[in-house]
This record gives C-alpha cells, sequence and structure tokens, in this order.
C-alpha cells in the first residue's frame, strides 16, 4: 500500500494546492488543521439562520399590511419595503457563497472545509418554500461546522432540531395518531424524517432494523415541530405511552426532547453506524472501492472512541489504504474551488466580487458539471460515483471552465510551465506537463491543466 504524500494529502483531505501555503509534513498535521479556534470561520462570517427567519417576519408584516389598504402611495411604499427585504435577502445568499469559498480558498489545507461538507451531504437538506427555507448554508455553519471534531451523537443532536432539516423531510406534517393535535386535526404520523435517520444518518440501508423500529421512531420524532421557521418541541403533537426502538424502550408516562436525545445516542453507538459512517467516508474521500481493511479500521476506532469524529478521521489518515495514488473525481464544487485557490486568489478578492461575478463563475458552471449550487436531486445527497460526474455533459462544464474561468479571475495569468507544479505538485504526470509546457499561450496552458484529469481527481 501507498505511504503519506504531502501534496496528495492536500488534493484528497484539503481544499487544493495553492502557491503561497505549505504543504502538511505528516498525516498528523491534517488533524492540527482542526486544532484551535475555527479562524476562517469568524474572520468570514456566515449569515446567521436567524437573519432569514428576519426577513421573513418582515415580508408576512409587509403582505399582511398590503392587503389592509387601498391606499395607492402606501401600497407603493410597502411594494419598495418588499423590494429592499428580497434585495437583503438575495444579499444574504450571495455573502454566504462567497464566505463558503474564501474560507476554502483561504485555508492552508481546508480539512476542516472538507469535512463540513462531506458532513453536511451526510445530512442532507434541499431548499423548501420561504426564505428561511434557502438558508443551507447556516444550516451547516451551524449544525456542522461546530462539531466537526465532536462526537458524531453531539453532530446528530444539533442536527435533529433544526428547522430546515425538519421541513425538507415533511417531519413538521407529521403528528402521533394518539397525540392532542391528531386528534383535533386529522393529521397522521410522517415517516420521512424516521427513515432517513435509521437509513441514510445513522445504521445505513440494509442494516438491523425492522419497519416497526421506522415507526416506533416515527412516533417518538413526533414532537418534534416548526413554527414560524423556528424549532419547537410541541407537546401537543407528541405520541403518548412507550415507544420500542432497536428492543429499547423509551418515554412511557414522560415523553418529550430528551427521549429524542436518548435514541439520538443510542443510534450513534450502534454498530451498524460505525460501519455505515465509516464506508461512507473512506468512500467520498478515497475510492469508490475503499480498502477493506481501512473500513474495519475506522470501524473499529468509531465504537472504541464512543463516536469520536476526530478519532474516526485519525484512523482513516493513519491507515495505508488512504493513500492510494489514484483517487476519485471531485464533485463540481470541490473542484472549481481547487481551482481558484490554485490560481492565487485571495479570499478578500472572492468577498469583493460581485453577485453577478459568483454567479457566472460559480453557480452556472457547477449546475452545467451535474451539480446545481445547494439542490442535490434526494435526500442521499450528491453521488459519490466516479460514473455520475464523468459524463459528456459534464467533463464538457469542466473543459469550459477551465478555459474560461482563469482570466475572468485574473488580471495576469500564471506562466503554466510553473503553475503546473502548483496545481498538482513537484511530480505531475508527464503528459500534463507536457501539455503545460507547450501550450501556445498561458490561457491555454493554464485552461490544459485544470482540465487534466489528475487535476481533477482527489
Amino acid at each position: 500500500m501507498a505511504a503519506f504524500d504531502p501534496y496528495l494529502a492536500v488534493r484528497r483531505f484539503g481544499t487544493g494546492l495553492a502557491a503561497y501555503m505549505d504543504v502538511p509534513r505528516d498525516w498528523a498535521a491534517l488533524l492540527a488543521d482542526l486544532d484551535g479556534a475555527d479562524r476562517l470561520g469568524a474572520q468570514f462570517e456566515m449569515p446567521r439562520y436567524t437573519e432569514y427567519l428576519d426577513i421573513e417576519a418582515q415580508l408576512r408584516e409587509l403582505r399582511q399590511a398590503k392587503r389592509g389598504t387601498e391606499d395607492a402611495a402606501e401600497i407603493a411604499r410597502l411594494d419598495a419595503a418588499t423590494k429592499a427585504q428580497r434585495d437583503a435577502a438575495n444579499a444574504l445568499h450571495s455573502t454566504s457563497v462567497k464566505a463558503r469559498v474564501a474560507r476554502a480558498v483561504g485555508a492552508p489545507i481546508g480539512f476542516r472545509d472538507r469535512l463540513e461538507w462531506f458532513w453536511a451531504d451526510h445530512f442532507t437538506v434541499r431548499t423548501v418554500g420561504g426564505i428561511a427555507g434557502a438558508a443551507v448554508s447556516a444550516f451547516s455553519n451551524e449544525a456542522i461546522r461546530p462539531h466537526i471534531t465532536a462526537r458524531f451523537a453531539d453532530m446528530l443532536r444539533a442536527v435533529v432540531v433544526q428547522p430546515l432539516m425538519l421541513r425538507s423531510l415533511d417531519q413538521d406534517r407529521s403528528a402521533g395518531p394518539n397525540s392532542r393535535f391528531a386528534k383535533r386535526r386529522g393529521m397522521g404520523l410522517n415517516e420521512n424524517y424516521a427513515r432517513e435517520l435509521i437509513e441514510l444518518h445513522t445504521l445505513g440501508a440494509g442494516a438491523a432494523y425492522t419497519q416497526k423500529d421506522v415507526v416506533e421512531l416515527a412516533r417518538l420524532l413526533a414532537g418534534l415541530s416548526v413554527q414560524r421557521g423556528a424549532f419547537q418541541w410541541h407537546d401537543g403533537r407528541a405520541e403518548p405511552g412507550e415507544k420500542q426502538v432497536l428492543g429499547k424502550v423509551y418515554g412511557g408516562d414522560a415523553r418529550g426532547l430528551e427521549d429524542v436525545f436518548a435514541v439520538v445516542e443510542d443510534l450513534a453507538r450502534h454498530p451498524d453506524t460505525a460501519r455505515h459512517l465509516a464506508r461512507k467516508m473512506a468512500v467520498h474521500f478515497i475510492s469508490d472501492t475503499p480498502d477493506a481493511g481501512l473500513v474495519t479500521h475506522m470501524a473499529a476506532r468509531y465504537r472504541a472512541s464512543d463516536g469520536d469524529l476526530t478519532a474516526l478521521y485519525a484512523a482513516m489518515l493513519e491507515h495505508p489504504g488512504a493513500w492510494d495514488p489514484v483517487g476519485n473525481v471531485k464533485w463540481p464544487f470541490e473542484y472549481v474551488i481547487s481551482g481558484i485557490k490554485a490560481l492565487g486568489v485571495t479570499p478578500r478578492q472572492v468577498m469583493a466580487r460581485s453577485r453577478r461575478d459568483i454567479r457566472r463563475g460559480l453557480i452556472v458552471p457547477t449546475r452545467l458539471m451535474g451539480q446545481t449550487y445547494q439542490r442535490p436531486v434526494g435526500p442521499d445527497g450528491w453521488a459519490e460515483e466516479d460514473a455520475a460526474w464523468i459524463t459528456p455533459q459534464g467533463i464538457a462544464g469542466r473543459i469550459q471552465w477551465a478555459m474560461d474561468a482563469p482570466h475572468r479571475l485574473l488580471d495576469e495569468l500564471p506562466d503554466p510551465r510553473e503553475f503546473v507544479e502548483v496545481a498538482l505538485g513537484p511530480a505531475p504526470p508527464e503528459p500534463v506537463r507536457f501539455a503545460a509546457f507547450n501550450a501556445e499561450n498561458r490561457r491555454e496552458g493554464v485552461g490544459l491543466v485544470l482540465a487534466s484529469s489528475a487535476f481533477q481527481r482527489r
């Protein structure tokens, strides 16, 4: 098996190489990248979920006011105020995209960012109605990023009370069949979130659970609700009585959020969860068919550490199976970020870009590559298989970005003979080096490096 490679480490587990940043000395340096305060997170702040809720509330008040008047001047004023609030919502979205990019290109390694993207995809949420329903970056920043080095159970606890998760999986439409709310409103139990919590977030599909476990878990989760965009434990929706999930009894006379947290702890500790998370992480970072010994090693470390995520990462990085030189194809968003970073674009330059620049340089290109920004097709997130990204349209989108984006990002392009080693390390594949050295001009040479299969892989 292969040994540690510092340049591969940053390409595979970070956000890409850059001329102004040093490479790690060993795999432990990747873990050190997670130590201490989240400096870049603090420097490039993400708009908070409550900011979206405030705009949503303002728009609601403006709509109510407009319905209550026939005065033309007042209607014009309310329309102008409504436009201002919608502009503010668009500004929040633009800032969130730029902050996400700035953090990634400013990171010396970027392991924290890559882990955030991985876990945010693991806990996929999709945009739903309203201004706050599009705050996907806020969900990731508030529920995922602060818990990257915690226990998995801690991250899971944060996720289960996130309004966007509950709305995305229809938990806000669920009520215990014997609850006061169900009897009054006729609403029944919705199993969506319970099923995904077991199949996607913890044990994994095909694990040791039954349909009865899903139904019982849905009964246990029934009190999780959303009121005007904010999380609420709704006691009136909660299902009374005991619930038995995977052979363990929860609830009884007392019921509430603590029962939910108790089942979260037990799901997080389950052996099937250890195997599911270990394999999923190995597939994402390393290969569609990861080394079986690597997955076993990671799962064992997860269980021995009570689900400590830093221990899980260490088990992955220390194993020789993590350093196979042929890695997976990058997701389109990841590919574009690594290209921006390789070109030497600074975080400040990213933040100075206009909303139009962000749309033209990132949102539209990644959609053409097959990854519509923060809009996965289903609750299982983005595909990991190379075949999902190596398509005629996807490759054409990557080549187009590689040839067009660099000169839009930089006033002067780098010499491709130097850039090839910045982007791929001091020993790039010979065909890529040949192309860089023999390109007719800088634009073509830089584009060829970014379009190369070597740069497109982790």
